[in-house]
């Protein structure tokens, strides 16, 4: 487990992102701020999803660390923590995709579009390694009124904010799944 940084309105957020020793991502989620609410939110909502991990390994954050002791605090069987900058590779070398691909919109303008957005490009990065896609991995809905083709002031809207691709990528994977052969 990390996280790693994300332009969105000249301000950095953070992406936290799993990934499991195959290097298919488990789980993802933006941030606003980087400490142990967001850590704890993160690996909460990972928990529920997932189910409870083994082992976990984070870099030398002292946030994820607290995160993840407040978690055991209230387990019968703690979930082991691994302490290392050299052991968490995987996800630093899977963080290249995602920031390579968001990169060229040199910062997105808001939070919610941001989300939407990373949402479609950590989909397509799951299609791209061979990973089955599930509905747990979801993106954000957006207003039905968007696929709406009657209604071009509200698309035009859209596409001015940077939405408009994260729905093309939500239908993209929604209507025409990966068949593996």
């Amino acid at each position: 487990m990390d996280e790693t940084y994300i332009r969105v309105k000249g301000e950095w957020r953070y992406l936290y992102r799993a990934v499991d020793k195959g290097g298919n991502t488990i789980d993802f989620l933006l941030r606003a701020h980087r400490d142990k609410v967001a850590a704890q939110r993160y690996f909460e909502k990972s928990i529920a999803r997932n189910g409870v991990p083994e082992t976990v390994t984070i870099d030398k954050s002292g946030a994820n660390l607290a995160a993840l002791e407040a978690i055991n605090a209230d387990r019968e069987t703690p979930i082991k923590i691994r302490q290392s900058k050299y052991l968490n590779y995987l996800v630093e070398r899977d963080h290249r995709a995602i920031k390579q691909r968001a990169r060229p919109t040199s910062g997105f303008t808001n939070f919610r579009c941001a989300r939407i957005l990373l949402s479609g490009i950590e989909r397509m990065h799951m299609i791209v390694k061979g990973q089955p896609v599930s509905s747990r991995h979801s993106v954000p809905q957006l207003p039905l009124f968007i696929a709406d083709k009657r209604s071009p002031e509200n698309l035009r809207t859209y596409r001015r904010q940077g939405c408009f691709l994260a729905l093309r990528q939500q239908q993209a994977v929604q209507h025409f799944p990966l068949r593996r052969q």
